[in-house]
């Protein structure tokens, strides 16, 4: 292993590939943290289809925990890749220490904060009398994982930015694994429904979490954890939640926008339509993850080109991303409009939620492809510091699109109204998003 793992040397696709292949595979297991607790729930005996609206209404208070972990950790991932490439090791350790305190110390107050105010969330984001039992018996358990699965996550981004990208891998594969097995046994074998999907979960994500711990504490690590460098700097902390603001806000949104959707489906479409909400949002998320593997592949290779000053090699580096976005995403739509009963069973064979749920699979994911282009601009922008640009663009796309149509398009069209708001952003959030970065850092390189 070359201990430097230098990018500024070699076929540019190959060092994205490198990094993409075994991130995709890392973020493939990571879902299965949270879609396989989906599918198994979504077969059990007795009111399945509630039980899963259930665990569909708990998604905006996991995404809450993912975005605090990308405010903490993915932007200073990158600023740590831009430090290596700049030769600065000693400002490498101190953003990676600064975000360890961080994510302890949020992990923490999230956990407390959700204790605190669960009940009035969950009714918040949508949940009846009749789903609100399944949403809060599996979040009394997950919410003890808070910090584990924020320093497993988040902390994985700094063994990734190191250049061990199959390290990574195999720190989430670790707890992922371990899910898969213990779920059927704590759900089916224990008896204990949604409490043991929920007690499988916290398990593996503190075995995750020490796997990654002990690494980062190893002399296999090329950059070192230690109490000096976790000491809180406000510099190095405004830096690291500037550039993570991106992450924070994308997964934010992401949050306000299954809100939004989950209360205005309840009011249009009752307790089913939250249902395939869920579904459709687990269908997304299994598809957006090759194209998140490439973009978040991209991002330390273009980072640590930028900062050697490498601007051919950059350009090549987002051509290259935004090419293979754009035919993935292609083939990915067909599939889904051709088999969408196959994607719905997978998590449920209630025949109503399979009926309706076609027609919104259709709508919600029409011309997907243009999400790559909203992708790659994103990870552009983030890879080379330009945090501005990159909160900019995840507010445009979600909040100041989507939360709007979602709210009045029903108003017309009915149910329909809000999955059509999803392809709309898609076209206009992703295009503004990839045409602006063209213009300000593609052309300028």
């Amino acid at each position: 292993m070359n201990h430097q793992n230098d990018f500024s040397v070699g076929s540019v696709r190959s060092n994205i590939i490198a990094q993409a292949v075994p991130l995709t595979i890392a973020q493939l297991i990571q879902l299965l943290y949270n879609i396989v607790d989906r599918m198994y729930i979504g077969h059990m005996e007795g009111n399945s289809s509630l039980a899963l609206t259930g665990i569909g209404l708990t998604f905006p208070v996991v995404m809450l925990v993912i975005a605090f972990t990308n405010l903490f950790g993915q932007g200073g991932a990158a600023l740590c890749s831009i430090a290596r490439g700049a030769g600065d090791k000693k400002r490498a350790e101190n953003i990676m220490g600064n975000s360890m305190t961080m994510l302890l110390g949020g992990g923490v107050l999230i956990m407390l904060a959700c204790y605190i105010w669960k009940k009035s969330i969950l009714y918040a984001f949508g949940a009846s009398d009749a789903t609100y039992v399944y949403a809060n018996e599996y979040l009394n358990i997950y919410l003890l994982g808070t910090v584990f699965v924020m320093v497993s996550t988040g902390m994985n981004n700094y063994i990734n930015s190191q250049g061990f990208p199959k390290t990574g891998m195999v720190s989430i594969m670790i707890g992922a694994v371990l899910n898969i097995v213990l779920d059927p046994v704590f759900i089916f074998v224990l008896d204990m429904g949604i409490t043991g999907a929920a007690i499988a979960t916290v398990i593996s994500q503190f075995v995750s979490a020490l796997w990654v711990m002990q690494f980062l504490l190893s002399k296999k690590a090329i950059l070192d954890l230690n109490l000096s460098s976790m000491k809180l700097r406000w510099s190095l902390m405004k830096d690291i939640m500037g550039l993570g603001l991106t992450g924070f806000i994308l997964q934010f949104t992401n949050c306000t926008v299954h809100v939004v959707c989950n209360m205005t489906l309840s009011v249009y479409g009752g307790d089913l339509y939250v249902g395939i909400n869920t579904v459709l949002g687990s269908i997304r998320d299994i598809f957006q993850l090759p194209i998140q593997g490439i973009t978040a592949g991209c991002q330390p290779v273009l980072g640590y080109n930028y900062g050697a000053k490498e601007y051919q090699r950059v350009k090549e580096g987002i051509r290259f991303t935004a090419f293979t976005g754009i035919a993935y995403t292609l083939i990915a739509w067909l599939l889904i409009f051709v088999f969408p009963e196959f994607f719905i069973r997978i998590f449920n064979s209630d025949p109503d939620l399979i009926k309706y749920g076609t027609t919104a699979i259709h709508i919600y994911f029409f011309g997907f492809f243009m999400m790559a282009f909203q992708f790659c601009g994103q990870s552009v922008f983030t890879g080379l510091g330009k945090a501005k640009f990159a909160v900019f663009f995840s507010i445009f796309r979600k909040v100041i699109i989507v939360v709007p149509l979602t709210i009045l398009l029903p108003r017309v069209l009915g149910v329909h109204g809000v999955f059509i708001a999803e392809p709309i952003s898609n076209a206009v959030g992703g295009l503004a998003c990839f045409i602006t970065m063209y213009m300000t850092i593609y052309r300028k390189l």
